[in-house]
């Protein structure tokens, strides 16, 4: 049987395709050094294209080893020899390259067309960030499920037959995958709807970050302190979302001192230390002022809240350390006593019973 495969193929065609193969890798081998040296030391090659290139080379030389492939050895048998059957139609392993070169080509065709094609449109018309990352992964998803769908027709594969089994699949996965299909039908109504948008800040619970990216499960927010969270999508339709994109981003300190001190010169005291941390901080903003107000009575003790604008989150919590260390000092400097102080005192002071 192997023998009858097999006895097309001759000597010099396993050479001859070896010595094509050999240029192939050459030739990329040759670009990609002289892409490095133009990106290099000459520098007329402008470094943020040297990625895109280099992927388009190694691109164009592995279908070029395919196609070289399937031209050398179109007329032996073994390339079409069957390695199964359905339904009558007969699988080898010249459909299963073709298949394979489909769903591939059509992944990179499409990655291809929404950066250099869909991003300038973008850009032209003005389309929204956001609106335009929803476009391009509609886009993806049809192409690649359509390539899918080619490549399975050429298995003899009965897609309305598949449908069926999908269908009946779902029903019963849908209990036990009720929380995932909640996610990515959350996700598609955030890429339509766009409550969020990439680039924004968000709170999420106590959490300030910017939205990084929108997939169709999860989110991605980048924090200053707690580092990428990974948010549910269905989190943002059933919660409330704090959007602080549009509004300031203020440093916000609450401080409690009790009864018996004078609540102006307190007031005068917190000034002096907001205006040390505005002399030694970066990131402060002059406008609107800094505002300091006396806002509750609470537990035999008098509240203050200090709030400073800030010109991002990443710096929101490094002005409130800041602005904790400066209050410390000053207050210690006046005597200034701060609330649950003289309560700890007298509990120290009394005598065991």
């Amino acid at each position: 049987m192997f023998d009858s495969m097999f006895k097309n193929i001759t000597l010099a065609d396993v050479l001859w395709f070896t010595f094509y193969l050999f240029l192939i890798l050459a030739a990329n081998g040759v670009v990609r050094g002289i892409i490095a040296f133009l990106s290099g030391k000459a520098a007329k090659l402008p470094r943020r294209f040297v990625p895109t290139i280099q992927a388009l080379v190694n691109w164009m030389s592995f279908y070029g080893a395919l196609l070289l492939f399937l031209f050398y050895f179109s007329k032996t048998q073994w390339l079409f020899y069957p390695i199964y059957s359905v339904d009558g139609q007969q699988v080898t392993l010249f459909l299963i390259i073709v298949a394979i070169m489909i769903v591939t080509l059509a992944h990179r065709l499409v990655k291809l067309f929404a950066k250099y094609v869909l991003t300038n449109l973008y850009e032209y018309y003005d389309v929204d960030k956001s609106l335009g990352y929803t476009f391009n992964q509609i886009i993806y998803y049809t192409v690649m499920i359509a390539a899918l769908a080619v490549s399975l027709t050429n298995f003899g594969l009965d897609l309305t037959a598949l449908g069926a089994i999908f269908g009946a699949l779902g029903i019963g996965l849908g209990f036990g995958l009720r929380n995932i299909a909640g996610n990515f039908v959350s996700g598609i109504i955030v890429l339509f709807e766009r409550p969020v948008k990439i680039g924004e800040v968000i709170q999420v619970q106590d959490k300030v970050g910017r939205v990084e990216k929108i997939r169709l499960r999860s989110t991605v927010v980048r924090t200053a302190k707690e580092g990428t969270l990974i948010v549910p999508n269905q989190y943002f339709i059933e919660q409330i979302v704090k959007n602080r994109t549009g509004a300031e981003m203020m440093a916000q300190v609450e401080v409690s001192v009790t009864y018996r001190t004078d609540s102006e010169m307190v007031e005068h005291w917190l000034h002096e230390a907001v205006s040390i941390v505005k002399e030694r901080e970066n990131g402060i903003l002059e406008q609107p002022a800094p505002d300091i107000r006396f806002i509750d009575f609470r537990n035999r003790a008098m509240v203050f809240l200090i709030e400073i604008p800030v010109k991002n989150f990443e710096i929101k919590e490094l002005v409130e350390s800041r602005l904790r260390h400066a209050i410390s000092k000053c207050f210690k400097v006046h005597d200034v006593e701060l609330a649950g102080m003289d309560f700890f005192q007298a509990a120290l002071k009394k005598p065991d019973a």
